[in-house]
């Protein structure tokens, strides 16, 4: 089968397509041939083996993880002994089931075909979604619910969204305002305004005009999608006792146990995150009654994996890069 490889750390450039062995599901696992699946940020530091100190997790040397790809739709091919649920022709999707450390994470969707365990984070595929859309699901909005969950948003409260426009943004929009019920206001660039707006923020600010730190708003949440804001410089934006969701930084790691004791402002990092087949289905249900829509910028072949990673690094993208794959395989 062929698959996206890369045998040491570096640039987008040591990616390369290879004729690699075909897996077989063993006791408990089911094969997926996969029809779609996307380049996300984890794929990109896996590869990168940045920052340093994961290498000891990933591989010292050399990666762990030869093919990447931490989310996918596609084909249930075979199953393996023991297993229940799934058969054989079943469109599924779902990611591939990270756990901690990171050493023990499957990754393995940059190929045509995959083996996962059977009670991993799956679920049938959405009715009304193509294997396209539902490959850039799983993990934005997974990471995006872990963490509104660990920060108990509920409805009426006032949530503000920085980086509304990537794959955990557009996913901690519409959970927060179509799931949680809360009002939301999305920070992006100008042209991306009717986006936001569309996936359910009230308000939309745009971050090369305006400093949400100075303009007198406060709010109780505050998600900071893309890691380019602080805890320090979001203070003065949160109600008493709000929460600055992180999603980067070792800071934001130390900060969040020793703030949270305060019972005042802190932060919210829900590290490890926690990749379910309950959330997967839940996320099938909220597609299929048009309450969580997949957002897709671009789509390349598995053939173009280093164009596709080249694009994704340039922090350009609007929700999910997706990688098709030929249905024949």
């Amino acid at each position: 089968m062929r698959a996206a490889v890369h045998d040491r750390y570096g640039p987008p450039g040591v990616l390369r397509l290879e004729d690699v062995q075909r897996p077989a599901p063993q006791a408990g696992e089911i094969l997926i041939r996969v029809r779609a699946t996307t380049v996300n940020r984890t794929d990109c530091a896996f590869r990168a083996g940045t920052p340093l100190v994961t290498r000891f997790f990933t591989g010292l040397r050399r990666p762990v993880h030869r093919i990447l790809g931490s989310e996918l739709a596609g084909v249930v091919e075979a199953v393996g002994p023991d297993v229940a649920g799934f058969a054989p022709d079943d469109e599924v999707f779902g990611a591939t089931s990270p756990g901690w450390p990171p050493r023990a994470w499957r990754f393995g969707a940059h190929a045509e075909f995959v083996c996962l365990p059977a009670g991993g984070a799956l679920a049938p595929k959405p009715a009304n979604a193509t294997f396209e859309e539902a490959a850039g699901v799983c993990d934005g909005a997974i990471l995006a619910l872990g963490s509104l969950r660990r920060a108990q948003v509920h409805q009426g409260q006032r949530v503000l969204v920085y980086g509304a426009t990537g794959s955990i943004g557009t996913a901690a929009v519409q959970l927060s305002a179509w799931h949680f019920g809360a009002e939301v206001t999305g920070v992006c660039n100008t042209r991306n305004f009717e986006l936001v707006q569309s996936l359910g923020a009230a308000q939309v600010i745009d971050h090369t005009r305006d400093d949400l730190t100075r303009g007198g708003q406060q709010y109780d949440v505050i998600f900071d999608a893309v890691g380019k804001q602080s805890f320090r410089r979001c203070r003065a934006a949160l109600k008493p006792g709000g929460a600055y969701i992180a999603t980067d930084g070792f800071v934001n790691l130390l900060l969040a146990p020793v703030s949270s004791r305060t019972g005042a402002r802190h932060v919210v990092f829900d590290i490890p995150p926690r990749y379910t087949a309950t959330d997967v289905a839940l996320l099938k249900q909220l597609i299929e009654t048009g309450t969580y829509l997949p957002v897709i910028d671009r789509r390349y072949g598995l053939e173009q994996i280093v164009a596709a990673t080249e694009y994704v690094e340039t922090h350009q993208k609007i929700g999910n890069v997706v990688l098709t794959l030929d249905a024949s395989g």
